[in-house]
């Protein structure tokens, strides 16, 4: 047989060969996400997989309207809950890379009257590390859960409360203190958080889909959220998207969502030094190291480091995995906040991990 014969044969060889990894790895990830998304009849979700840059899977499950009878599809745009809170860092360092702000300065710089504002640092916000109350966790919520809250506002709703601990005295995850980082950045930017977002990330990244969550704005293809009850589903309580705010408004699909990981990969947002303050492990006062960045948990696949966060909103769930190392990222959505993507993305993420060593 001769050279080129030879070279013929080995390249259909290794062409059948990846071409049956694919469709393992497929069938395997399709298994994994069919034990939580299985109902063609019941909301869905959405799911991507990317490995060095190239997706290697996309799929929708599910409906992404019920009254409608319309299926979901992987262009669909979902609420993100927490995931806002990446978006929200990265803005934060952005000004910091302005000159515009420093993450060392107290709150009190640019909150005047904010209770024991020289003792919080905008670093301390970051990270949960503040001690202040959780608006989230207040009774008096519900009463201002479907009025329109000026960032003001929302940060008068919680300011006044006792705290639950020093600043820096330990690592309890929470939404006010993402909320007045937004406060912050509207006042050093002079703009809208919505604003601030669009045009210095989703505009620069590319990401044409993704938006500051909104229920009177169309959206196009826009998924519907849903509950489940003892007799069927039932569509989203309404909330006012203004109380979330900075912690937990936005919305995206699964490859704008890439695309903001490809963002942060390329340093198209952040110089390198100012972007790995957001992946880097802190310590409490008293020397002992937690897992959490700005705006990511710090954690590990397969023994692996990876960055991840997840998202909860009435209607929505979402995570996401990003495996550093093997350049591997998962994304994942849910328009019912009773399916939960959280599990299933993290094993999608091992499951690709293991392909990649073999």
């Amino acid at each position: 047989m001769t050279t080129k014969k030879l070279l013929t044969a080995f390249l259909f060889l290794l062409f059948i060969c990846e071409n049956t990894k694919a469709q393992t790895y497929e069938k395997k990830t399709d298994s994994l996400i069919l034990t939580g998304f299985g109902h063609q009849n019941e909301p869905g979700g959405a799911f991507l997989v990317s490995k060095k840059g190239k997706i290697i899977y996309r799929k929708a499950f599910g409906k992404a309207n019920l009254e409608l009878d319309a299926n979901m599809t992987p262009d669909h745009v979902f609420q993100i809950g927490s995931m806002t809170k990446q978006f929200t860092a990265v803005a934060i360092l952005m000004l910091e890379q302005q000159g515009k702000l420093n993450v060392g300065d107290p709150i009190s710089k640019y909150i005047k009257d904010y209770p024991s504002g020289d003792k919080i640092t905008i670093h301390h916000l970051l990270t949960h590390t503040s001690g202040i109350k959780d608006f989230t966790k207040m009774k008096a919520l519900s009463t201002i859960a479907q009025k329109e809250m000026k960032p003001e506002m929302m940060v008068d709703f919680f300011k006044n409360e006792t705290a639950d601990f020093a600043p820096g005295e330990k690592f309890d995850y929470n939404n006010s203190g993402y909320v007045v980082l937004g406060y912050i950045i509207e006042l050093v930017s002079g703009q809208t958080y919505e604003d601030f977002i669009k045009k210095n990330i989703f505009e620069k990244a590319r990401m044409s889909h993704s938006y500051y969550a909104t229920d009177r704005q169309l959206i196009p293809k826009r998924a519907y959220g849903y509950h489940q009850k003892e007799y069927g589903f039932v569509n989203k309580t309404m909330i006012s998207f203004s109380v979330p705010f900075s912690s937990g408004s936005l919305m995206s699909t699964v490859d704008d969502m890439l695309k903001w990981q490809q963002a942060l990969n390329r340093n198209l947002l952040l110089h390198t030094a100012e972007t790995q303050k957001a992946f880097q492990k802190y310590k409490l006062n008293n020397g002992e190291e937690f897992s959490y960045g700005y705006g990511w948990h710090l954690k590990d696949i397969n023994e692996t480091p990876d960055r991840e966060h997840g998202g909860i909103i009435f209607g929505f769930k979402s995570m996401g995995v990003y495996i550093p190392s093997e350049d591997i990222y998962v994304i994942g959505f849910s328009n019912c906040d009773c399916h939960s993507p959280t599990e299933i993305v993290r094993n999608m993420a091992k499951i690709a991990s293991q392909s990649e060593k073999k």
